[in-house]
């Protein structure tokens, strides 16, 4: 039996009510559906209809009759339903609060957490890591560096983990976020001699928005991969262009890429030297010094690589606009790479 199947027997069992459930946008058999657009409680004459999350998916429940007692059941039941899930098994601190950086966890179970742990109104961030080897170690490591008590560190998958952590201003202060970050690398790699990546999400008020920043670290981490930048540590914020790139459908992708690029593009987009040498100038802020130091290359070698680019693009890549347009270029190539 379906864990919705288990729920509907328990109503019957304790409320004496007859209730089923579809998943929105579905019409399956045997079961009354609703054809009408609605928000919270709606009927059509003959039974009374009420929406619901369950383990992040919408669905609609179906009681028979539209009195006011079925009203409110309707009104009841959604909040009854999404923690039943919590109520029917005690997770581990973890294991629960993976499932709320991954979305899957009720809004009840959301509330339950932040209620046993006491961070409700706490404000916090996640920083995600990339671990090659000793992910137990990792862990340790993290849990000893946190700033207080509430920090919280899980793995997420074979190798990589998060760090969740709560701070006490509610204020979204990016830089101290990256130097955290920054200090958790630089730890790791003094007690454990490992190179570790991170990506760091954004601040968000409360534990329960968290999903939002384990998602801005984890594409944070996935972008700095596929465009291989410099330095172990990224944030969201590097990476907004890329994510609304990502959401536009592939096809639309290739035709922009084919429309603003030519032959000639793609033979640098090819040539990894001068790729990779383009985008260190862009992420050193176009400064030649900088790049030339950084890249161990002499200064007049790096102006010929920009000349050589200018000259097949079209684009001088040391004025502002220019670069920002061969950026958008080299993203949507890498997007359609990857």
């Amino acid at each position: 039996m379906s864990e919705l199947g288990k729920i509907e027997k328990v109503i019957a069992e304790k409320l004496n009510i007859q209730v089923r459930f579809y998943a929105e946008n579905t019409r399956p058999d045997g079961v009354p559906v609703c054809d009408k657009s609605f928000e919270g409680v709606a009927d059509d004459g003959q039974y009374t209809y009420f929406r619901f999350l369950y383990r992040s998916v919408g669905y609609v429940g179906v009681i028979e009759g539209v009195g006011e007692l079925e009203k409110n059941y309707a009104l009841l039941l959604p909040s009854y339903i999404e923690g039943f899930g919590d109520r029917e098994a005690e997770l581990p601190k973890a294991e629960h609060l993976k499932r709320i950086l991954l979305g899957e966890c009720s809004s009840m179970g959301i509330y339950k957490y932040m209620t046993k742990f006491s961070v409700k109104g706490t404000a916090c961030f996640v920083i995600a890591l990339y671990v090659p080897k000793y992910m137990r170690e990792t862990l340790a490591v993290l849990e000893q560096y946190g700033g207080n008590s509430l920090d919280t560190a899980l793995q997420m998958s074979e190798t990589t983990c998060v760090l969740v952590r709560f701070i006490s201003e509610e204020i979204d202060d990016y830089r101290s976020s990256v130097d955290y970050a920054e200090f958790i690398v630089q730890s790791l790699n003094e007690e454990l001699g490992i190179e570790v990546r991170a990506g760091v999400g954004p601040t968000v008020k409360e534990l329960k928005d968290a999903a939002l920043s384990y998602t801005g670290a984890e594409n944070a981490l996935r972008y700095s991969d596929v465009f291989e930048m410099q330095g172990n540590v990224h944030s969201y914020r590097e990476f907004l262009l890329v994510k609304m790139l990502e959401d536009i459908p592939e096809s639309k992708l290739a035709e922009y890429l084919a429309e603003l690029s030519d032959d000639r593009f793609n033979e640098i987009f090819e040539d990894e030297e001068m790729l990779s040498t383009a985008e260190c100038f862009l992420q050193h802020d176009l400064n030649v010094s900088e790049t030339s130091r950084n890249l161990y290359m002499h200064r007049n070698t790096l102006l010929y690589r920009l000349d050589k680019i200018e000259k097949a693009t079209g684009l001088n890549i040391r004025a502002f606009s220019d670069a920002v347009s061969f950026r958008v270029l080299t993203i949507l190539y890498k997007l359609l790479k990857k």
